[in-house]
């Protein structure tokens, strides 16, 4: 039949591969929304992989119990490299806007730059900043991917 550390090395293998797929599982969790007591924003996206050109619909959300203030009308919304070079902020009027609990925004961004330019594939990080009742930052970003 078969040799006994042939079906030992298969076993260990099957059991590898589904304790790993478990741990992939649990750790490529894409939940980017929780609620929670205080200051809290959230971004959330449809999905974390795009296609260039595609339209991404992002979400900014109060996901605190505090009403949150942002120095224009944009929401503090930037985009931006990995390195930090800023690709596309909205344009946007000096008006204070504020966001209460469980509030949302939403904003589409086409893949366009500040300059006009479509941009690159790559990795990109969405991040908003705005400021809590207790003048603490409330920060958060995201990153995405954007293919060919």
């Amino acid at each position: 039949m078969f040799a006994k550390s042939l079906v030992v090395f298969v076993c260990v293998g099957i059991l590898t591969g589904f304790l790993f797929g478990i741990y992939l599982l649990d750790v490529k969790n894409t939940s980017q929304l929780v609620y929670v007591e205080g200051s809290s924003l959230s971004i959330v996206t449809e999905k974390s992989d795009f296609k260039k050109g595609e339209e991404i619909k992002i979400k900014i959300i109060n996901s605190g119990t505090t009403p949150l203030t942002f120095s224009d009308s944009s929401y503090g919304l930037r985009i931006t490299g990995l390195s930090g070079m800023l690709m596309y902020s909205p344009t946007s009027a000096q008006v204070i806007s504020n966001l209460e609990p469980k509030e949302e925004i939403e904003f589409v961004w086409r893949q366009i730059k500040n300059d006009g330019e479509p941009i690159l594939e790559g990795l990109y990080k969405i991040y908003v900043k705005g400021i809590d009742d207790k003048e603490n930052k409330v920060e958060k970003s995201i990153t995405i991917n954007i293919w060919k």
